[in-house]
């Protein structure tokens, strides 16, 4: 038999796509991704409408999506994250249903558990052979870890592979094997592994993030988890990973090793394995060429999946035994919730992604952020947008005082013990607003353009439309 199908154009009247169908797509590629554009231009051109795009997530290399939803090809989306360029014109309501916004972990588990389930999953694949073996750590494209992929291959009603390196059979070291794949186009080219990179894969060199970095290690030293067998997971942040690398001089100066790294894997990261830090990092995505590299080559760096990652449904998750994980935000309101889904204007411009799962399983959820941003401060009554529930947040360090959420005595405690400037987080809101003022209130419409859904699959929360000029 043969899986091989000579061009996008044929394996989409192969799999049988009819209107209204969901079809879904990974983000490894992220910034660089060619796969999505193709696929549902090629959608549009053989007349199909009312598609549901189920993304992992969309970037500012996906506005094209934007001329589908004008024209009634795209009528539904879901995604854990979606970039200002697509999100800004959600936010003035471009589409008529409201987005479906999931966490890492609960769109795995909604897809396993048939709750969203996907007709046709669009597979970029850096390498492939002729049957769908396939893997993201070789090829010009490569990309790293295909974690967020699997749920997708392992549940949907068709698997199509499209790869820009295809290599005899069989692909030896595989990530997705054979058994899940229907067909494998071999195209020019799936993406540019360039645009995998953001601007926030790179340490600050703000002062003022570089103090609440080392406040941050110093968080994690007093809190007493910080010993043998430690678990961690960071953002991609500037002040996250510099934060990582205060950390990591205390863990070699104290000796300590690490259980596990985990989450989105960034170069750093991979230094704190190479130096002993941790046994091994488990890795749901890369976040930049070095981890690409360290993920193929060292056998203690090892790919994950979604599902493994962080899926409430599963019998465990690598989150649950999760000791601290640092995380960013746009906003924090006086009970701890945290946005991370929209700006001060209200204009969709992230996702959850991660960051309720890890924030639910961890020990200690951090939140590093400064006190204002645009002389806007960081704290506030309300957040706009409540992405992660404050219930699930330990503390918040900003540059003018450690905030502690009063269920964790013990951890305001042990920082003041410490020494560490511990301040109640309505008194750091006054602090701020003497210095920015207070801000108005957002004016928003009555359009629901997104629903934000909690990892155990309850609405959260929902983002109304911005009101424009």
């Amino acid at each position: 038999m043969s899986k091989l199908v000579k061009s996008i154009k044929e394996v989409v009247e192969l799999v049988g796509l009819k209107d209204g169908m969901t079809v879904s797509f990974h983000h490894h590629l992220r910034n660089g991704d060619f796969v999505l554009n193709m696929v549902m231009e090629e959608i549009a051109n053989q007349g199909l409408r009312d598609i549901n795009v189920n993304a992992s997530s969309l970037f500012d290399a996906h506005t094209p999506i934007l001329d589908h939803i004008k024209n009634g090809v795209v009528t539904g989306i879901a995604a854990d994250y979606i970039g200002a360029g697509v999100g800004r014109a959600i936010s003035e309501g471009i589409l008529e249903k409201p987005v479906q916004f999931y966490t890492h972990g609960g769109r795995a588990s909604n897809i396993a558990l048939g709750k969203t389930p996907i007709d046709v999953a669009f597979i970029a694949a850096p390498t492939s052979d002729p049957m769908g073996n396939c893997s993201g750590k070789y090829g010009k494209s490569a990309c790293g870890s295909l974690g967020y992929a699997y749920a997708d291959a392992m549940h949907a009603k068709k698997v199509v592979i499209i790869t820009d390196n295809l290599v005899p059979y069989p692909l030896t070291d595989f990530s997705i094997s054979e058994d899940y794949v229907d067909y494998v186009v071999e195209v020019d080219a799936i993406g540019d592994p360039k645009g995998i990179v953001s601007g926030t894969t790179k340490i600050t060199r703000d002062p003022v993030g570089l103090v609440m970095a080392a406040q941050a290690a110093k968080v994690i030293e007093a809190s007493g988890l910080l010993k043998d067998g430690f678990s961690f997971q960071t953002g991609a942040g500037g002040a996250s990973l510099a934060a990582a690398k205060f950390l990591k001089d205390i863990m070699v100066e104290k000796n300590i090793q690490g259980s596990f790294g985990l989450g989105g894997i960034t170069g750093y990261m991979v230094e704190m394995l190479q130096a002993g830090c941790f046994r091994t990092l488990m890795d749901v995505q890369c976040f930049d060429l070095t981890a690409i590299a360290s993920l193929r080559d060292n056998p203690n760096h090892q790919e994950i999946s979604a599902l493994q990652y962080a899926s409430p449904s599963c019998k465990s998750a690598v989150v649950d035994s999760l000791d601290v994980v640092i995380l960013g935000a746009t906003e924090i309101d006086t009970d701890f919730n945290v946005n991370v889904h929209t700006d001060s204007n209200g204009y969709i411009m992230g996702g959850s992604g991660g960051h309720s799962d890890t924030a639910a399983g961890a020990k200690l959820a951090m939140i590093i952020a400064p006190m204002f941003r645009a002389r806007l401060p960081i704290v506030t009554d309300r957040v706009t947008c409540i992405s992660t529930p404050g219930e699930n947040i330990d503390v918040l360090v900003t540059q003018g005082g450690i905030a502690v959420n009063p269920k964790r005595t013990d951890l305001s405690d042990a920082l003041k013990a410490a020494g560490l400037p511990v301040i109640d987080i309505r008194a750091l809101k006054e602090k701020t607003e003497k210095i920015t003022g207070s801000p108005k209130k957002l004016a928003r419409g009555d359009k629901v353009v997104a629903e934000v859904v909690s990892r155990d699959g309850f609405v959260c929360d929902r983002i109304y439309n911005v009101l424009t000029k």
